[in-house]
């Protein structure tokens, strides 16, 4: 089987030991007896804080199937994809609605937020344990900062009132607590990202050292707190909107981020591409392979969603083949949109070559038998398209998992800010953010994605709407827009989805496991 089920479950790690995991090993190997600059400018918890970037890759519930259920599987535009009997249970569940209350999945997905955060915990612990005020140590206070701010922010939207364990404690009863209200989830957010901000660098050559690309930086944090404010309901933050065009502001000010040019050069983690870590990238899971699979730091994030062919030899057997397109996006999607082509990979037909994220092959056609060259399913998320030279170099011919998952990009600041400017009445920088993005899709062809130009709030919140579900097409966005949008019911209740599926149930071996301390969400 290509999904690995895990049958150990734990509720909550409060007192997590040192991660010596192997992502740690890339990060801390040193030549003995010998310091270099980067080496004078590390700060005290430089180990345990390597370990919250391990656990982003390594774990499921952030890299790989649940993370996928969550996010993605959940909207009308993808899809479980596979074959019929992978997983089939995900078909109801997410697909449909059908929450269940003690799957793999759901269980992976509660338990790997907590973890992390139990990590953190004991990081910030120790911090002023230790009282470690360097500001080497501060940054990875503002790095453990972070870590927490993102896993409760993931945990509130999916589950919404969850324990609020913001402290150590080497006592496993500490931590069996109730629920917290989710204006007390969003404080505690709030609190991390004030920090985060404060202490994380604009850059990490800012902060004497760019060994390591991808840590976190104040521009991640801020990009994070916008979404938050975003995704808040008015009546918890009356002021959302305000909060969110700051934030927004102050990344696009800061001068470290710019779209990249072609479109379809985002996704490009190949020899020679431009889109790992690059100028668009403001929060980024970090994964590698070397040559012939040497110093493997890898993820399955994209492995798990691209092409699949029952077949171990198969050259198109590429991935497990979860999170596809559905028909419904094929369909919906403006054919003249180049974006639709960069994002979508057809069976059947050629990869478009690299004007269009390809590579010069063409694809098996469709056919749910397998039979001969056939593969299951007719569409493939192409924003993980493994580069055939990677797969060459890496000794990885049916897997992708130097593929870095881009978790926060500069066009989804762009995009909140114009859409926090439309509702603060200021359409003219809602045209002017929403037309930065609409440029760089147009790919220099003016006879396509017309400019649009403000008329009224209205016109350019439905324009807005239409432009994320295109731009971040197959990201993981899309559902839980349609949810902070209120737009939920209308576009997916022929789908099964009633106002109860915007919260998830809280998995049942966590509440068994704390004695009824942890209550059921309603309606569940």
């Amino acid at each position: 089987m290509k999904k690995i089920k895990y049958a150990s479950l734990f509720l909550l790690i409060g007192a997590p030991t040192l991660l010596m995991v192997s992502g740690c090993k890339k990060f801390l190997d040193r030549k003995p007896l010998t310091a270099t600059f980067d080496d004078l400018h590390q700060g005290g918890l430089e180990t345990q804080v390597f370990g919250l970037y391990s656990t982003l890759r390594g774990s499921a519930g952030f890299s790989t199937l649940p993370w996928l259920d969550f996010n993605s599987i959940r909207d009308d535009d993808a899809e479980k994809g596979s074959n019929l009997s992978d997983g089939a249970e995900i078909n109801t569940e997410f697909e449909t609605f059908q929450y269940t209350k003690d799957d793999w999945a759901t269980d992976t997905y509660w338990n790997d937020h907590f973890y992390m955060i139990g990590l953190t915990n004991k990081i910030l612990h120790d911090a002023d344990s230790l009282k470690l005020t360097d500001a080497a140590s501060l940054r990875n206070v503002g790095e453990a900062r972070f870590f927490r701010a993102y896993s409760f922010f993931e945990l509130v939207k999916a589950y919404g009132p969850v324990p609020l364990l913001n402290f150590y404690s080497a006592n496993a009863a500490d931590n069996i607590k109730p629920k917290a209200p989710i204006a007390d989830i969003y404080a505690q957010i709030d609190s991390d990202l004030n920090i985060a901000s404060q202490y994380l660098p604009l850059n990490w050559e800012v902060a004497g050292t760019n060994r390591y690309p991808g840590r976190v930086t104040s521009g991640a944090a801020k990009s994070l707190w916008a979404q938050s404010f975003a995704f808040r309901p008015l009546s918890l933050s009356p002021n959302k909107w305000d909060s969110v065009k700051k934030y927004c502001l102050e990344v696009t000010q800061s001068g470290q981020y710019s779209l990249i040019p072609d479109f379809q050069d985002i996704w490009k983690d190949g020899l020679n591409g431009a889109g790992k870590n690059g100028h668009e990238s403001i929060f980024e899971m970090q994964a590698t392979i070397g040559a012939n699979g040497t110093n493997n730091f890898g993820s399955a994030w994209a492995t798990s969603q691209n092409v699949r062919k029952d077949d171990a030899g198969h050259p198109w057997n590429l991935g497990w083949g979860w999170n596809t397109p559905t028909q419904h996006l094929v369909d919906a999607w403006d054919p003249t949109d180049p974006r639709k082509n960069k994002t979508i990979l057809f069976s059947g037909q050629s990869d478009g070559g690299p004007a269009e994220g390809g590579y010069g092959a063409t694809v098996p056609p469709y056919g749910p038998s397998e039979k001969g060259d056939s593969i299951p399913r007719k569409y493939w998320n192409k924003k993980v398209y493994s580069d055939p030279q990677m797969r060459q170099f890496t000794g990885s011919p049916h897997g992708a998992d130097w593929i870095n998952h881009r978790i926060i990009r500069y066009a989804d600041v762009l995009l909140l800010l114009a859409e926090a400017s439309n509702e603060l009445g200021d359409g003219a920088t809602a045209e002017a953010r929403l037309e930065e993005v609409r440029a760089r899709a147009r790919g220099g062809d003016n006879t396509v994605l017309p400019h649009i130009a403000f008329a009224s709030q209205s016109q350019m919140r439905t324009a807005i709407k239409n432009e994320r579900r295109w731009e971040f097409a197959m990201e993981g966005y899309r559902f839980y827009d349609l949810v902070r949008w209120g737009d939920a019911q209308a576009v997916l209740g022929s789908l099964g989805y009633q106002p109860r599926n915007a919260l998830y149930p809280i998995p049942q071996p966590a509440i068994d496991l704390s004695g009824g301390v942890l209550v059921q969400n309603p309606d569940y």
